[in-house]
């Protein structure tokens, strides 16, 4: 009997890894079906407008079918739409600034997120920031300060980074609102379903009502806009949120350094991109930086148990 529950919870533990890796691989394929999309002259809201509304009936099709509810309360409503424009308004500054920078470092600074989370929870929630927190923040830094300059040695666009920062911050305001608000309570599905849906707002108001929406040029451009759809989208977001229930959100994050490294792969293998020393070391910077801010409280956890330990056993 103890050696089937063992069994049965180390596959879980199996299967909610590969969910995370897929999760967040499949994330990191943003730049793989946007970038052809450029390239046939589509803009980045024309581009995230077809990407949320098919991801939206995606996500419909998929609640409808698990019987999920599309109920709203009254207290869900203005901070799903909050979250909604926050979470396109991340998607648009990167998708923006694809056309300033490589798409694997775009990727990479973006990962930064959890470390303007940590900093944005101790200045207005007082979280205190632990000796791991702040030399995370120093890494990160040391890291930004790396990709600073491109694969060519020159300096990289001041506009690009600019771009991709605020991407980064608009999503980890996002995670604060989902974390400090009614949102905590609210299943993974339906959150990401109504936080596309809202944000979609932003695109039919940048694209005058549709009027401005582009036909997608041709079928290949219909491949990329479906695959952006499923497979970054609907397919990382659920499986990210499978991750959690069999793994537990820590871990789930951790596998989320797989988002820049597939951006990355793409990036140099597809597009050309080119890949310095000086550039991995800043990317791998940020990953370990962004590993350890995750993983802080669990660290912070074990050395206080260590302590207690010893303390009651006189070790």
């Amino acid at each position: 009997m103890f050696r089937q529950s063992a069994c049965k919870i180390m596959n879980s533990k199996i299967k909610g890894v590969l969910l995370g890796a897929v999760a967040a691989a499949t994330y990191g394929m943003n730049p793989l079906f946007a970038l052809p999309l450029y390239r046939e002259g589509m803009t980045a809201d024309s581009v995230l407008f077809y990407r949320y509304a098919l991801a939206i009936i995606m996500l419909g099709v998929i609640m409808k079918f698990r019987r999920l509810s599309f109920r709203l309360t009254a207290g869900e409503v203005m901070p799903l739409v909050c979250a909604g424009l926050l979470f396109a308004g991340s998607s648009l500054f990167l998708f923006l600034s694809y056309r300033h920078m490589d798409a694997g470092i775009a990727s990479t600074l973006l990962f930064v997120y959890p470390v303007m989370v940590a900093v944005i929870m101790a200045i207005f929630f007082r979280e205190k920031i632990t000796l791991i927190t702040a030399f995370s923040i120093g890494l990160a830094l040391s890291g930004i300060a790396l990709l600073y300059r491109g694969g060519d040695g020159k300096p990289l666009s001041l506009m690009g980074v600019s771009l991709v920062l605020i991407s980064s911050l608009t999503y980890a305001l996002y995670m604060v609102l989902v974390n400090r608000s009614t949102l905590k309570n609210t299943p993974g599905m339906k959150l990401t379903f109504y936080s596309l849906l809202f944000g979609l707002l932003i695109f039919l108001w940048r694209l005058d009502g549709g009027l401005s929406l582009q036909v997608i040029p041709s079928w290949t451009g219909w491949a990329n806009i479906l695959s952006l759809a499923l497979l970054p989208t609907v397919l990382s977001l659920w499986c990210t949120a499978l991750s959690i229930h069999l793994l537990g959100p820590t871990p789930t994050a951790i596998l989320g350094a797989l988002e820049p490294v597939t951006a990355v792969f793409f990036g140099v293998t597809v597009f050309g991109e080119a890949l310095t020393v000086r550039l991995m070391a800043g990317m791998t910077l940020i990953i370990i930086a962004v590993m350890l801010i995750i993983a802080g409280k669990e660290i912070q956890e074990y050395i206080r148990n260590r302590r207690q330990f010893r303390s009651n056993t006189g070790r």
